[in-house]
């Protein structure tokens, strides 16, 4: 059993050897992207962005220097610049639909995203994505015409994905990349529900989104500094899950291991990886305590998806008039972001995409057996793409896959000796250059 048990890389740390292969292309081009996105293009889009006055969904479209409308021109013009630069790798268009009769959108809006796609040399239907919001807002939500420069929310997340697409722009993927600007977020997460709907009908495979919202705060309300964590959320159960897939679930396992929560585990990975001076805090919640984000629509379809953001919040600094009171500075102004750590968190975003991306698609149907027997059997149906397989587990109270065994281009394998019912596993597919997809777990509670 100590032997199934260990993998490769344990071995290695307790003979003290080092027998990892040669890394390859594409990982070393990993640790290139983990520190790529520079903080001063970043500084000069967070300007650009806040410069708009305000970006309220509900704000002026006509205006080329005020309001939603500028804004969202803006973001499709430095695409278009991306693409042009990339010998038009990009695929640059608007998705929008129209909006009324809610609390806070009462009379019709259209409600735009900018998309932006960099298609894939062989897997082109399939997918992952990293988005930002485009609105702002201050303390009363239905207010479009004051200043609401939304710095860090979310012009932060927004700058993250514009940068992401110039550096990943440089490089070629066997699968698709999506760039969004998403908007209508502050007044009902709109743009990600018509973003979503649209994708459906595409029948794009849409194996994760990356949500960012607010991804350069690094002074919390609570007086904590830090620069070197993130967070991550992730829901638990799949929210599109049947009443026949959560009976299944609750005799063989899942709670905690939806394909949004082992994306999850698959971003702490690259962070640990690939960006210096970055730990990421998984938090197995669908988001802030009673709060909400882009991803949601997303995930209430049912596509993997997830919020990158930063640690400590100042909630004086969010959805606030700009004012002093009682010697505090509230407002969302450009002052309060730290452009080094938005940096961190948008490289965060750019190794995961490129991982996924140069990897093969996460294995499909994966399925388990071994009851009432000392070894458990993974099966699961090959991907395009995939050289090898790996097989995952960990102890169920775990938050990490912890040991791992590589096996050839097979369709199953058994693992002698390691009893089923101690541990929760999964499977990973291989690229020819050692690149590993997010790990999936047996049935459909973790389906990709």
């Amino acid at each position: 059993m100590t032997k199934m048990i260990f993998s490769t890389v344990s071995f290695s740390v307790i003979l003290g050897l080092s027998i990892s292969p040669p890394l390859s292309a594409d990982e070393m081009a990993l640790y290139e992207i983990g520190v790529a996105p520079q903080a001063a293009r970043i500084q000069q889009d967070i300007e650009t962005l806040a410069g708009f006055g305000t970006r309220h969904t509900l704000s002026e479209t006509e205006s080329d220097t005020r309001g939603i409308g500028a804004a969202r021109r803006w973001i499709k013009s430095e695409f278009e610049a991306i693409s042009a630069a990339c010998g038009g790798c990009l695929e640059v268009f608007y998705v929008s639909d129209t909006v009324s009769g809610t609390a806070r959108i009462p009379d019709p809006v259209e409600v735009v995203n900018v998309i932006a796609i960099q298609r894939g040399t062989r897997d082109t239907n399939r997918f992952v994505m990293m988005s930002g919001d485009i609105d702002s807002r201050i303390s009363d939500p239905m207010n479009f015409t004051d200043d609401a420069p939304g710095a860090n929310d979310n012009a932060s997340g927004m700058a993250g994905v514009i940068e992401t697409a110039r550096v990943l722009s440089q490089y070629q993927f066997p699968g698709s990349i999506i760039y969004a600007g998403l908007s209508g977020e502050e007044q009902g997460l709109n743009g990600g529900a018509i973003f979503a709907n649209y994708v459906q009908a595409q029948q794009w495979h849409l194996q994760a989104v990356i949500n960012n919202d607010m991804i350069g705060n690094i002074r919390g309300v609570n007086g904590v500094v830090n620069n070197t964590t993130a967070r991550v959320f992730s829901e638990g159960t799949r929210d599109v899950e049947t009443p026949e897939e959560a009976r299944q679930r609750r005799f063989q396992g899942g709670e905690v291991d939806s394909a949004s929560r082992n994306l999850a585990r698959y971003i702490d990975t690259m962070a640990d990886r690939f960006v210096p001076n970055l730990d990421v805090m998984m938090v197995y919640r669908l988001d802030r305590f009673g709060r909400g984000g882009h991803h949601r629509p997303f995930n209430e379809v049912g596509f993997p998806a997830v919020r990158i953001m930063e640690t400590n919040e100042n909630y004086t600094q969010q959805h606030q008039d700009i004012r002093n009171e009682n010697g505090i500075a509230y407002g969302d102004v450009i002052e309060h972001v730290d452009f080094d750590y938005a940096a961190k968190l948008t490289a965060l975003n750019a190794v995961t995409l490129a991982s996924m991306a140069w990897a093969p698609a996460p294995p499909t149907e994966v399925s388990i057996r071994g009851q009432v027997s000392p070894d458990t059997t993974l099966s699961w149906t090959k991907v395009p793409g995939a050289s090898a397989y790996r097989l995952h587990w960990r102890l169920t109270t775990e938050p990490q896959w912890t040991h791992f065994r590589t096996v050839g281009d097979v369709d199953q394998f058994t693992l002698e000796n390691v009893v089923i019912d101690n541990y929760f596993f999964g499977v990973s597919s291989i690229s020819a250059s050692g690149v590993q997809s997010p790990v999936v777990f047996p049935g459909p509670a973790g389906a990709f």
